[in-house]
């Protein structure tokens, strides 16, 4: 049962009614180069959907909370390959939300793309096809979101995949390196360790990682440094 507050922040998707079947709620396309994971540095399309079911408390992608515009499939295909880079992020929004990601992502592959995935971990991450590597985002206590979080995903990473946890506090730093420790993550998965802009210094939390010789990754938003906090399109 969906509560009042998320059927409103999901009432956008309105705009695929009738059209779930060709159609994904689409924010942006562009070109720029990849700011975190390990695939930090390369060239990458980003397809960002438009529509979150969370709303995280450092959340600095709230445009693509509303609006967007309905395209087909064909033309989302069209335009991630039109610039000719082999690496394509799906991210959002919540991309799980759209009901075809799935095809998208199967299209993309079959046209020889490295496909990624970032999600927010609400969702089950069952439906992305084999071959995408998923970058599954653990909501800490400091997002406000950590309820929404499905712990499910944790038994569904393959081979590829990355964890993320973006942290607000040493709360969320206790929080999340005791997680990392009960599941093995560090053993099955590379673990990204992200300080929310403006809120966590990296040098503290580079500090933390340190002392504890946490087996996790410093995982900096290299755009920002690049282009500033606010840019849109890079």
């Amino acid at each position: 049962m969906v509560d009042a507050a998320t059927a409103e922040r999901l009432r956008p998707l309105e705009k695929l009614k009738g059209r779930e079947s060709t159609h994904l709620l689409i924010n942006e396309i562009y070109a720029s180069i990849q700011g975190e994971s390990t695939h930090a540095g390369r060239a990458c399309v980003f397809v960002r959907t438009s529509v979150c079911n969370q709303r995280c408390s450092y959340c600095d992608t709230a445009y693509a909370f509303t609006g967007g515009e309905a395209m087909r499939i064909d033309e989302v295909v069209r335009q991630a390959l039109s610039h000719g880079i082999e690496l394509v992020e799906i991210t959002g929004g919540e991309p799980l939300l759209q009901p075809l990601l799935p095809s998208l992502c199967t299209r993309l592959l079959e046209a020889g793309c490295e496909v990624l995935i970032e999600t927010g971990g609400s969702h089950d991450t069952s439906v992305i096809p084999e071959g995408v590597h998923t970058i599954l985002d653990i909501k800490t206590p400091g997002s406000r979101e950590e309820h929404a979080n499905d712990y499910g995903n944790l038994q569904r990473l393959r081979t590829g995949d990355e964890v993320k946890f973006v942290l607000t506090s040493r709360q969320d730093y206790d929080w999340s390196a005791a997680l990392v420790t009960r599941e093995n993550l560090h053993e099955r998965t590379t673990v990204l360790f992200s300080p929310a802009w403006g809120l966590l210094e990296p040098a503290q939390l580079a500090a933390w990682i340190v002392a504890d010789q946490l087996p996790v990754r410093l995982n900096l938003q290299l755009h920002k440094y690049v282009w500033g906090p606010t840019k849109r399109g890079v």
